[in-house]
């Protein structure tokens, strides 16, 4: 009886001290910044100052790869359906350069705005800001109407 409660001791330890299991990482758990890939904007921000109503609103963000691999962009996304982010799908090669160009479509939207556009890479994520005031096309002065 001793024997068998000294084994049966003895089985869940060995079953308690094996319980610790090996953690497997897969590729997409890693941190989106584990690369040699590094980003770098010439600015991060701009302003259009005063634009037209109706009118679409384009700027360039330039940006580098200042990094030792090459650099790739997995997703490039905007605040609202107003503003459309244009971005290359090609891997940056390190000391390479190009840009992100974002449009603010500022048809029916008076005002003041501030829109993101939010920027995901294996050199980092980051976050690119446009803003504006979207003013009403002048009228155009009416010709005197002379009535004889």
């Amino acid at each position: 009886m001793k024997f068998l409660l000294g084994l049966i001791l003895c089985l869940c330890t060995l079953l308690i001290s094996s319980a610790n299991a090996q953690v497997i990482t897969s590729p997409n758990d890693v941190n989106a910044k584990s690369s040699n890939a590094s980003i770098k904007f010439e600015t991060t921000s701009h302003s259009f100052g005063n634009i037209i109503e109706g009118q679409i609103a384009r700027y360039d963000f330039k940006f580098i790869n200042t990094g030792t691999e090459p650099l790739i962009l997995s997703n490039v996304s905007a605040s609202c359906g107003c503003t459309t982010p244009k971005w290359p799908r090609e891997a940056l090669a390190p000391g390479k350069s190009t840009v992100i160009t974002a449009e603010y479509n500022s048809q029916g939207r008076p005002g003041t705005f501030t829109k993101s556009i939010f920027v995901k890479s294996n050199g980092g994520d980051l976050t690119l800001t446009i803003s504006g005031n979207v003013v009403k096309e002048p009228e155009k002065p009416r010709s005197p109407i002379i009535i004889r």
